[in-house]
């Protein structure tokens, strides 16, 4: 029988090396990590559909899942692709007229200015017109900005190399896990260091968070930023595609939304007398736009995975901050694993 001592040592020493092996092969991840994150995003909100074509199949899971894969290409990574290429094209034409003297910022906001109704600039207690330097100053705080986020989208096309080596990685770990799915669920399941009541209660979070981020937000943002982006380009804005994919991302945020964009280009037609284009921008906005997200998260989403909108809102935005676009996928998913470890905590502090 050995020492109890030279146990703990083993026992202290497999755990070191399970830990350094474990943070290696994270590295080894790490710049392939968006297309793992969203090989298991996809892999969960597509498994019905693989639970489906296999039982259609006969059971033939690796023919069902060559057929997930595909539709999975055809459904979102196709379609990334256009509006990617459609996002840089308008980008780097809006880039050109904002580096340009075509685009003239201080003589349109002078125009708005002029146009408004006496009594406004008698209630307010700046007067609007006679601080030349304010405006310029204004008018390059939106100049630098709209360059800066113009030169960043027109990027995408300097990315094209590894957009297509994840993408890769991504299909190929995608039919592995439509596949292998639920083995390799279990096997987490055996070697999580909790109970199989608690572990099958984490995973199922998850999986519910997942889904409610990607089909309650992602998939609810993407209608309302559609509309929007087809409202400009039929009241004639231009880049109304960019337009309508910034609808989009603001769509995602609680407390935000959509208005964010297209109230201000409602009150710009307002300003400048096209009060026809403000009244369909408005109507839409309010009526087509503000009732999407009422009439479609229910059914989508449904009560048992919605998190606080502040919590949505907090975790989002420190998401972004700390991983990009995908911190809309992990800050809520980070929230989420946060309240439910504490709440098991509390039901259970002996655990």
């Amino acid at each position: 029988m050995e020492p109890p001592h030279k146990t703990t040592v083993q026992r202290v020493s497999f755990y070191m090396m399970l830990a350094l092996i474990t943070v290696a092969f994270s590295l080894l991840l790490l710049p392939f990590y968006t297309a793992v994150l969203w090989a298991i995003i996809l892999a969960i909100v597509f498994h019905p559909v693989q639970l489906f074509l296999v039982r259609r199949l006969n059971g033939r899971e690796g023919l069902a899942a060559l057929l997930s894969v595909l539709m999975c290409v055809c459904l979102v990574i196709i379609p990334l692709v256009i509006i990617l290429a459609s996002i840089a094209q308008e980008s780097s034409s809006l880039y050109r007229q904002v580096s340009s003297e075509e685009f003239d910022l201080r003589g349109r906001i002078d125009s708005i200015i002029s146009a408004l109704p006496s009594f406004i600039e008698r209630w307010t207690p700046i007067q609007l017109g006679s601080f030349p330097d304010l405006r310029d100053k204004f008018s390059q705080a939106i100049m630098q900005t709209g360059q800066s986020m113009a030169g960043r989208v027109v990027n995408i096309g300097e990315t094209t190399l590894s957009f297509v080596v994840g993408a890769g990685v991504l299909m190929y770990l995608l039919f592995f896990l439509f596949r292998d799915g639920e083995k390799l669920v279990a096997s987490i399941t055996a070697a999580m260091p909790l109970s199989e009541d608690h572990t099958t209660k984490l995973l199922e979070k998850f999986t519910s968070v997942v889904n409610a981020t990607v089909r309650g937000n992602i998939i609810i943002a993407m209608i309302q930023g559609t509309i929007g982006g087809v409202t400009f380009w039929m009241l004639g804005i231009e880049a109304a595609l960019l337009w309508g994919v910034v609808m989009t991302f603001c769509s995602m945020l609680p407390a935000v939304g959509a208005a964010i964009v297209w109230g201000p280009a409602a009150l710009f037609f307002m300003f400048t007398g096209a009060w026809l284009k403000a009244l369909v921008l408005v109507l839409v906005g309010v009526l087509v736009i503000g009732l999407i997200d009422n009439l479609l998260r229910p059914p989508l989403v449904g009560k048992n995975a919605k998190l606080p909108d502040y919590v949505v809102l907090i975790s989002t935005v420190g998401g972004m901050a700390l991983f990009g676009l995908n911190g809309f996928i992990i800050g809520p998913l980070i929230a989420a694993f946060f309240i439910s470890a504490w709440s098991l905590f509390a039901r259970e502090p002996d655990l």
